[in-house]
Parts: structure tokens; C-alpha cells; sequence
């Protein structure tokens, strides 16, 4: 299971009534950190880095709707792992980092705020195309039935203990075709009559054994609840939210008393109000209005896109080595949103992410704010998934009726790559997880930021400009001259190798000070 299927998980299957059992999935501080901070696998910040390094998953804390009936339900949501990692081998620190903590930098301590990013009037969020006649031509993308009808008979069992004939299809805010759910069952049986085998399709309603898994059910509750929340007029949200007779409650009370008819029959609801509102425009009007997206509605759609593409092939991330750049590390998705808004990074921008990974950073700022989105890994396996994510990422979105920036994947070395660096030339924000380069990488980079642009912001978890630095007539060419660094704190659960907060940097290109010192020395 991928890390961003945090959502996915919380306990297995329960039945039980418990009205608050399903809820939207909310961040909480766990009630102590670890001891020991846990140190990421050898990859590559230049390959796996941040996107992959980017895992929203495991630290946020997410309450299931479909549970284990044999577990006990829990009345708290508690930290998971979302996806099963290489075991930590080597802590991600050097020599200098204690020069990173210089009072020179500075520092701001501030309370932990939503990390949505802010609205952004020029922001065009609908997809035009996703709510006309045109969107309603079939795309290719990978439903949720297909990840349960592929994986071992045993790894799901019936959620409702009974059979039925049909699956469950849900339809999402757009004119596009509806999701498949279930579990395709191909049962074979003698025709005594004919004296042929033949055999005929059951679709299951499922839950997984393994609560790290695929849970369909989960699913379905959550993009309910994100349509509800997002694309609803207010007008309208009666029929969704009421307590006693809304779409969200029967939900709940289907899973509650066991029902797969009530379920049944609460989707199918859900899809005829979906339907109808979109016909007359309400959808359309209301998404027009809306100037971001907020980072559970982003989580949950990255999740999907995750859950289905990278998350049965978790397998292949594996292969890291010791001792090289190529140091596995996450940062986590709401660190991401918050460096979104540290740097006002706006739709009009371009964003670069130097070791992307799988491409789940380039696709959050796609999506989160609608920016041209750059990304650029090394590793193969890595960039193979990457690909499979950004196909699904697209069609995910044209569900979900958004527009989302436009993303581009490079493969290779981020050094040597054209495409990488011309597009670096205009970036605006570049985030470069530098926790375990090399001193020699690092200085490799430093030079590229000769040709960036002035108020391009470079994001770091290990500053670029030594503590102290001062310009000098002895170091007037060093290009960190040009840079003003200031120094920030991140919170718990915002990056996989520790439980812990830290610090990151914010370095600006800017050549006022270099200019006024030579001014000065005229």
C-alpha cells in the first residue's frame, strides 16, 4: 500500500453502529514522538527524492469506514504506515549540521496553521472540457475494481457476507463515466445438460484481510464526503448532510447494521443527485467560484492516483544504495502545501522538483495550485511509475472535473539534463531534498544559481549558504552571495525519517546586497 493510503487505512471492517465512525480524515500530533528518529534508506534525492520522499500518507491519521469485524473498532484515529517501506538503515545528517541552527538565519516560531494553500484569484479550477458533451467520451484510467479483481483471491473477503450479481458504480462531479467498484469473481460450473463447462461473473463488495491494502468501501465513503464538502451549493447540501435522512448518514448506517442494500442504495442516490446537479449547472457554478483547492480534497484525489499505480508495484522502490546521493527520504504532503504558501507559489508559476521520484510533489503542485510543474528523477524503476502515476493523475482529474497545471517528467541526472536546466533558468520555486547530498553535489548545484532568475526561491532541508556568511572582497564570485537565506522550522510528521520537527531553509536570488557591497567598496 502506498503512502498516500493513508486514507485507506484506520482498522478493519466493523459493523457496528458508531455514528462518528466515518469522518473526513483530519491531522492530529501524535501523543509523543519516537525516541530515536527513524533515517531513511540509501536512494537518491537526485532519483527517489521528493515526490517520493513526499509520502502524505504515513503520518497523517485517518479513521476507516470498513473494518475487520473482528477487531476492535477504535474510537481514535492512530498513526499508520501507508506503504511498506524499506526498513531505515543510516541517519540522513553530516558534519556542518549544527552550523544549520546559526542564529544569523532567520527563525520564526510559529503555531501550526491549515496548510491549505491560499486562494488564488487567477486560478481557473473547472475543467471546461470535463463538464461538456466532450468529456463524456471513455478514457482509459484504472478502476478500483481492477485492483481487487488482480490481486490473490485472499487477500479481500466480503464486506456484507452476501453475494451479489452487479458491482457498484460511482459517479464522480464531471460528465465523465462512472468508477467501477467491486470484486470480479469468475465462478465455473458444469452444464449437465450440455456437458460444457461455462461460467458467469460475481462482483463482490470487499474488504481486504491486510488492513495496508486496498479498501474499495473506504473509497467510496471518502470521494462522497469530498464531493459533499467541495462541490455542493450550499443550497443543495441538505440532501448530503443532514443527519437523519442525508446521503453521508445512510452511508454510515448501511455499514453500521451490515446492509449492503442500504449502502447500495445510498450510492446509487448519491450518483442521481450528482447526475441531476450537474445537468443544471449547479456543479459548474459553484466549482467556477472556487480559487483553490484545500489539501484533503488534494489528498484524496493523489491518494487514488497513488492507490492504483504505484501502490501494487511498491515492490520495484527497493533497490537504493548506500553510500551515495541516492538516499530514500519523504516529505510528507501537508510540509508540502506549507512550502506551497511559504513561497506564494501561484498558478502562473513554474515549480521544480530536483529528484521527483514517483512524481508525487510535481502532481501535488499541479493539482494544489494549478502551476507549471517540472520534475526530474534518475532511477528507472522510480521514473516508470512516475509515468503510470502522471497518466492516471490526468484522469483522475478529468473525474474530478479539475484543470490541473501542466506536469512534465524528465529522466535523467538533474545536472545534466537540457530540459532541466533551461527550465530552471525560469523557475520561480525549485525544492531541492538535500538532507543526505553530498558536499560535492551541493556545490554542484550551487552553481546553476548564477542563471536563475532574481526572487526565484530555492527550498532546502540543509541551507546552501554556510551559518555566518559574509560577503567578502575575498569571495565576491561565490554565487551564494546572491542568496537570502532565511531559515524555518517544520513541524511533527512532516518528513518519513523522524517524528520530530526540524528546520528548512528558503534561499531567494537576490543581488541587491553583492551590489550595495560593491557599491560600497567603490
Amino acid at each position: 500500500m502506498g503512502f498516500f493510503d493513508h486514507l485507506q487505512k484506520g482498522g478493519a471492517f466493523s459493523l457496528k453502529p458508531q455514528k462518528n465512525q466515518v469522518r473526513k480524515v483530519v491531522q492530529t500530533r501524535p501523543a509523543a514522538p519516537k525516541s530515536a528518529p527513524q533515517t531513511p534508506v540509501a536512494r537518491s534525492p537526485r532519483a527517489l527524492s521528493s515526490s517520493e520522499r513526499s509520502r502524505p500518507t504515513s503520518n497523517l491519521k485517518a479513521r476507516s469506514v470498513s473494518s475487520d469485524p473482528d477487531a476492535r473498532p477504535s474510537k481514535r484515529s492512530t498513526p499508520t504506515r501507508v506503504r511498506k517501506r524499506p526498513t531505515p538503515e543510516q541517519r540522513l545528517s553530516s558534519d556542518d549540521d549544527a552550523s544549520d541552527s546559526d542564529t544569523s538565519f532567520e527563525v520564526r516560531k510559529r503555531a501550526r496553521t491549515s496548510a491549505s494553500a491560499e486562494p488564488d484569484p487567477e486560478r481557473r479550477v473547472r475543467s471546461v472540457k470535463a463538464f461538456s458533451e466532450e468529456g463524456t467520451r471513455p478514457f482509459k484510467m484504472v478502476h478500483a475494481i481492477d485492483i481487487t479483481s488482480v490481486q490473490k483471491a485472499g487477500k479481500f473477503k466480503p464486506a456484507f457476507g452476501a453475494e451479489k450479481s452487479r458491482e457498484i458504480l460511482l459517479q464522480y462531479p464531471s460528465a465523465s463515466q462512472k468508477e467501477k467498484y467491486g470484486h470480479c469473481v469468475t465462478k465455473i460450473y458444469s452444464n449437465v445438460l450440455t456437458n460444457f463447462l461455462s461460467s458467469f461473473y460475481r462482483f463482490d463488495c470487499v474488504v481486504p484481510r491486510d488492513n495496508e491494502d486496498f479498501r474499495p468501501i473506504d473509497d467510496i465513503v471518502q470521494v462522497i464526503e469530498t464531493v459533499s464538502d467541495n462541490y455542493i451549493p450550499s443550497e443543495e447540501a441538505d440532501e448530503f448532510n443532514n443527519e437523519t435522512t442525508g446521503i453521508k448518514r445512510r452511508l454510515r448506517r448501511g455499514l453500521a447494521v451490515a446492509s449492503e442494500t442500504q449502502f447500495r442504495e445510498a450510492v446509487d442516490d448519491y450518483n442521481k443527485a450528482i447526475t441531476r446537479l450537474r445537468n443544471s449547472g449547479s456543479l459548474a457554478k459553484h466549482l467556477d467560484a472556487t480559487q483553490r483547492i484545500s489539501l484533503p480534497w488534494v489528498e484524496r484525489i493523489l491518494t487514488q492516483t497513488y492507490a492504483r499505480t504505484v501502490s501494487p508495484r511498491v515492490e520495484s522502490l527497493r533497490q537504493y544504495e548506500n553510500g551515495t546521493d541516492n538516499v530514500y527520504g519523504e516529505l510528507l504532503p501537508r510540509f508540502i502545501s506549507t512550502i506551497f504558501k511559504e513561497t506564494k507559489l501561484k498558478s502562473g508559476q513554474v515549480f521544480v522538483d530536483l529528484g521527483s521520484g514517483v512524481g508525487n510533489v510535481v502532481l501535488q503542485a499541479a493539482l494544489e495550485i494549478g502551476c507549471e510543474s517540472w520534475g526530474c528523477e534518475m532511477m528507472s524503476n522510480a521514473c516508470d511509475l512516475a509515468d503510470l502515476q502522471q497518466s492516471e493523475f490526468k484522469a483522475r482529474c478529468r473525474l474530478w472535473g479539475i484543470t490541473p497545471g501542466k506536469t512534465h517528467l524528465v529522466r535523467g541526472d538533474f545536472l545534466e539534463q537540457e530540459s532541466i536546466i533551461s527550465v530552471l533558468k525560469r523557475a520561480d520555486v525549485i525544492l531541492i531534498n538535500n538532507q543526505a547530498f553530498t558536499p560535492q553535489l551541493n556545490n554542484e548545484l550551487i552553481n546553476h544559481f548564477l542563471d536563475m532568475k532574481e526572487g526565484c526561491r530555492i527550498v532546502s532541508l540543509k541551507s546552501f549558504v554556510p551559518a555566518g556568511h559574509k560577503i567578502q572582497s575575498r569571495n565576491l564570485n561565490s554565487p551564494i552571495n546572491l542568496l537570502q537565506v532565511q531559515q524555518k522550522n517544520y513541524w511533527s510528521n512532516s518528513v518519513s525519517w523522524t517524528d520530530v520537527g526540524g528546520t528548512y531553509f528558503i534561499a531567494t536570488k537576490d543581488s541587491s546586497r553583492l551590489r550595495a557591497f560593491m557599491d560600497s567598496t567603490l
